[in-house]
């Protein structure tokens, strides 16, 4: 087909291959070419981080950076949070602390969770507030999930 842009990425340590038009989204690639809905739509400007990923070490809105931007990238993902061995520790404590309602939100409160402890292993509660100020529920609440969050930290700490 003219017009589409080959891609080789990395997504959650695999290389990827994928074709997409110079227009689409990182989000709209990893849910409607690579095949990986784990990433979640939400409000598709930017605004609300259900669609959060890690891209070469930083968190971005996947909803507003090209797919043709990932070339070369390293891309994590929620599928990636998880090992074989179990759960990562944030997605136990927003299991244990029921940070978690219907589930658009989770992914992206889980990715920058996970990427806020790797960066800052002692991030207390308005660190953790500030960070995930640019992530919205609209079911539970923020103090589960700031609570989960502190749980992890501590877990992971230990």
């Amino acid at each position: 087909m003219p017009g589409l842009v080959h891609v080789s990425t990395t997504i959650n340590g695999n290389p990827v291959d994928f074709l997409c038009e110079p227009r689409q989204s990182l989000l709209e690639c990893l849910r409607d070419v690579v095949g990986m809905t784990g990433t979640k739509e939400g409000c598709n400007d930017g605004n609300c981080g259900a669609c959060t990923v890690n891209m070469d070490g930083r968190i971005v809105t996947s909803c507003l950076v090209l797919g043709v931007e990932a070339q070369g990238k390293e891309i994590n993902t929620i599928e990636g949070v998880a090992s074989p061995d179990g759960l990562h520790p944030v997605q136990q404590a927003f299991l244990e602390n029921a940070a978690l309602q219907c589930g658009i939100c989770t992914p992206g409160f889980i990715v920058a969770s996970k990427a806020l402890l790797e960066n800052e292993p002692d991030a207390d509660e308005a660190r953790i507030r500030h960070w995930l100020a640019g992530n919205l529920c609209r079911c539970t609440g923020y103090d589960k999930i700031v609570r989960a969050v502190l749980d992890a930290r501590d877990k992971m700490s230990s």
